[in-house]
């Protein structure tokens, strides 16, 4: 069938002029690359094409969404990289390289296309060159947003599945619709309006608007399938009180089908707080979904920024003491009105980002930390050096009187810490269990604090591989992620030249006078943050603002340095976010 033969639901000429890659042609070149073009139907998880096949053609999505995919080098899972959305086009690059295809492709949805051929393609080229230009152009700059990270393209359509009758998804609806509206058209499409409708019909509402939200019924079966089989993403609704169970579309909602649709699991909390426990419950119902959970009305706010693209992701690094100016930096961007919709780090920035996670205020965190690392004295506990020179029951302890028994599913943002694995060598992204228990794991200085093991693992310190997580911050595809960097780089310094061991008598003279060589716990930690340095130039790049407080004059372990440490993260971040505060915050309509 030629594209003249299409059953229209958008006009192949009118898509064709919206597209990036043919919109500048004229008339008759549109009539005549009409012809060609080969219309056909993908059904919702068919393959386009994979990785490495010959670049043979390039396609533009007519109705429908496709997914792009590629396998991680570390530890060789899949990952979905991309989402292509009805108007765009995919696979140009590859015909103007003359390279297989970088990904592979697939339909997330029942999706309709146009195949424009290689060799259409190129007498395309050969009558207006100037579409080898525009080709080339789109081509680089998908290119460049997969090296910053800018992975993702926001989902249009969105499944809304109740769980049962007893939550109220109307509301949920509703509110997310004037959310969402914020950043573009946006409708909402329920059984009573739409159920006997036509695809051609779904088709024009969604080319209509710049979201839908597909409003399942809990008493209808079919129309719950339509929903699905017409979405990018699905929101999982549950009420929090209610006993988790599977829900009825266990077909699509493994936990392997999460990395073809994101999945977004969304627990309602009547009484206006989150009930402890039931968020970890809930997900075993739903693995693989992302959890959310819905207090008040900011909770929706917030899941829609995600939505559409326009969530905020704080990055926190480690550096012992000078974490501090991480509070200092929060407090900024809170009274400079940046709201932060995720957050995580490293070590001490792990820690901290763990009470913006948990709802705490300014005032709270600055009581809460200084009780813990001022008051506490966390690393007062030595012991015989046969594992590391403290016990690390001081700092378990403190944590836990600082976080109770939470785990990172009841707390009100998302949130993840990053440990590294010794036994395998690799960074680790925890995201859910005993809050307490896996900040202990990423703030396990080596040779400072005992290494958390774990199931036969050995796990330290994150900054050992990774100190500012920017990357896994850029994998939950969040809009915008600022990066706070405390790991300066000038942090060790001796007063002396030395071609020989020292003596121990100067080591005490140093102990008791003026020192001029760096202690041993300094040395352990700054040793433990030397190897990710490499990468740490790529992880700031990933960072939309990059903050980096001038905390060279705080030692690593001058826990009494907290109040200064404080208001140099404060001092320097208000300096830093007047300029970019308008960006960041940008509630700029999408179309």
């Amino acid at each position: 069938m030629n594209a003249a033969e299409i059953p229209l639901i958008l006009p192949v000429r009118e898509l064709l002029r919206r597209s990036t890659l043919f919109r500048h042609l004229d008339e008759e070149e549109l009539g005549a690359l009409e012809q060609v073009l080969e219309w056909f139907v993908l059904p919702g998880g068919s393959t386009l094409f994979e990785a490495g096949e010959p670049s043979d053609a390039l396609y533009v999505l007519r109705s429908g969404s496709l997914g792009a995919f590629r396998q991680r080098s570390d530890t060789g899972i899949e990952q979905r990289i991309g989402l292509i959305a009805a108007g765009e086009s995919v696979g140009e690059l590859g015909l103007i390289v003359n390279q297989p295809r970088s990904a592979t492709v697939r339909a997330l949805r029942d999706s309709e296309l146009l195949r424009l051929s290689r060799d259409a393609f190129d007498a395309l080229v050969r009558r207006q060159p100037t579409a080898m230009l525009e080709a080339a152009r789109v081509a680089v700059e998908r290119l460049l947003l997969r090296r910053s990270g800018d992975l993702m393209s926001s989902p249009r359509t969105l499944a809304l599945l109740p769980h049962d009758a007893g939550v109220d998804a109307c509301a949920f609806a509703q509110a997310l619709e004037q959310a969402l509206s914020r950043y573009g058209s946006c409708q909402v499409l329920d059984a009573s309006r739409s159920a006997e409708q036509t695809s051609t019909w779904f088709a024009a509402q969604e080319a209509a608007s710049r979201f839908v939200i597909y409003l399942a019924s809990a008493q209808h079966d079919d129309w719950r399938e339509l929903c699905v089989r017409q979405a990018d993403a699905l929101i999982l609704l549950a009420d929090a009180q209610t006993p988790p169970s599977p829900w009825p579309e266990r077909a699509c909602l493994g936990a392997q089908q999460a990395q073809y649709r994101p999945r977004h699991l969304v627990l309602h909390h009547r009484g206006g707080a989150i009930l402890r426990g039931r968020g970890a419950a809930w997900l075993s119902a739903a693995p693989g979904a992302r959890l959310h959970h819905w207090c008040v009305s900011d909770d929706i706010e917030r899941i829609a920024r995600l939505m559409a693209g326009r969530s905020l992701g704080l990055v926190l690094s480690g550096g012992g003491a000078r974490g501090f100016a991480h509070i200092g930096v929060i407090r900024a961007l809170r009274e400079a009105g940046i709201r932060i919709d995720a957050v995580g780090g490293t070590s001490i920035g792990a820690i901290i980002a763990a009470g913006v996670a948990a709802g705490w205020s300014d005032e709270e965190m600055t009581e809460r930390y200084r009780r813990a690392f001022v008051a506490g004295r966390p690393l007062s506990d030595y012991t015989f050096p046969f594992v590391a020179m403290t016990s690390g029951r001081r700092v378990s302890e403190l944590l836990r009187d600082a976080f109770g028994e939470r785990h990172i599913e009841d707390l009100a943002l998302p949130y993840f810490a990053v440990s590294a694995n010794l036994t395998s060598g690799d960074a680790v992204t925890h995201r859910t269990g005993p809050l307490w228990y896996w900040l202990r794991a990423s703030s396990a200085i080596p040779g400072v604090l005992p290494p958390v093991f774990h199931e036969g693992q050995v796990l330290v310190d994150g900054a050992v591989i990774n100190n500012l997580p920017t990357d896994v911050m850029r994998e939950q595809s969040v809009g915008d992620v600022i990066g706070v960097d405390i790991g300066a780089d000038d942090v060790l310094h001796a007063g002396v030249d030395e071609h020989a061991s020292p003596h121990s008598w100067r080591l005490l003279l140093d102990r008791l006078g003026q020192p001029c060589r760096p202690g041993l716990v300094s040395i352990l930690l700054r040793a433990g943050m030397v190897n990710s340095k490499a990468a740490n130039a790529d992880r700031r790049a990933k960072a939309s603002l990059l903050l980096a407080p001038p905390v060279t004059g705080v030692g690593l372990l001058d826990w009494n340095a907290y109040e200064r440490a404080i208001e140099l993260g404060y001092q320097y971040a208000l300096r830093e976010i007047g300029g970019q505060k308008d960006a960041l915050a940008d509630d700029t309509p999408l179309l």
